[in-house]
């Protein structure tokens, strides 16, 4: 039986023979057909409906790019893209530096720092709407435990969330406190990484604290801080659920990102054409700026300490 089997074999193996290609089609189908069903039919839908033009209770009608073309003159679309811009910019570098600063601090070894780690990472654990309910209460301007802190240095009361001119800010101070964590975890996956070599030699030419960050840690955990920075761009471009259960865009529309623009459109103003025009514009900017952060990732050398991008 034995030599049967093997001499099966050599003969399917022989050179010359044909051989079979196995079929895989039974086990990526239902993979497929979920991938369709999930991600490409509905993106084709929105690409339809932005061709329309597609008011609930109102039959539809085909108006081709004139969704798109709107887009440049609609003077609230381009106060939503620069909301979005300064959130985003302030939610990222903000993070970067309090996550870096802090990451430091637990790096060196002292009494309890597994516990404080642990309480540290604690916001990045709770949920948005949670976190949105008890930072309403904080802000409030008469009842919020913020500005009672205000007065205990005696600082004058601010209105936060409720005033055009710090509603943004005073988000990004949301943001920065629920996202500083994962910034810290990431850089201390650098800092354990960095060898111990170069801060001896530092030490022995009395190199200062400062010094040491500088041309040591600094370019040793750029390659981490990069990382970093791709996930907060692209988390707080289009961030929506902290801001919404907050502001709703408010006080008036200060504080309204395309998100936030873009459901007021589609779910509020029920014009699903041209909301559905700006999902597809917004999605093509995340894209595009996922793929220029991944470009400059690819293109960037981290060889040497103190080597640049």
């Amino acid at each position: 039986m034995q030599q049967a089997t093997s001499a099966a074999a050599e003969a399917h193996l022989a050179p010359g023979l044909p051989l079979r290609a196995p079929s895989y089609w039974p086990f990526v189908l239902p993979a497929l057909v979920v991938v369709l069903a999930i991600i490409i039919f509905p993106w084709l839908f929105t690409i339809w409906m932005s061709l329309h033009e597609w008011k609930v209770g109102s039959p539809t009608t085909f108006v081709g790019l004139a969704n798109y073309l709107r887009l440049p003159s609609d003077p609230r679309f381009a106060e939503a893209v620069a909301h979005t811009v300064i959130y985003t910019a302030l939610s990222v570098l903000l993070p970067l530096i309090f996550g870096t600063f802090a990451a430091v601090v637990f790096h060196a070894k002292f009494p309890g720092r597994g516990f404080l780690r642990g309480l540290f990472i604690m916001p990045m654990m709770a949920t948005p709407v949670a976190i949105a309910l008890v930072w309403t209460m904080m802000f409030h301007p008469q009842l919020g435990v913020l500005n009672y802190l205000l007065s205990l240095v005696g600082l004058p009361a601010q209105l936060w969330v409720f005033h055009p001119a710090t509603v943004i800010p005073s988000l990004v101070l949301v943001e920065t406190w629920q996202w500083t964590p994962l910034v810290m975890l990431i850089v201390l996956g650098g800092l354990a990484a960095i060898p111990t070599e170069p801060y001896e030699s530092a030490q022995i030419d009395g190199a200062g604290i400062w010094q040491v960050f500088r041309y040591i840690t600094l370019p040793l955990i750029m390659p981490f801080l990069f990382i970093a920075a791709m996930i907060r761009v692209i988390d707080a471009v289009k961030s929506f659920d902290i801001i919404f259960a907050i502001t709703q865009g408010g006080p008036g529309s200060a504080s309204e990102t395309i998100n936030l623009y873009l459901y007021s459109v589609a779910f509020i103003y029920y014009d699903l054409g041209y909301g559905s025009a700006i999902a597809v514009i917004f999605f093509i900017l995340i894209v595009m700026l996922a793929a220029v952060l991944l470009y400059l990732r690819q293109r960037t050398a981290w060889t040497e300490i103190g080597g640049g991008a």
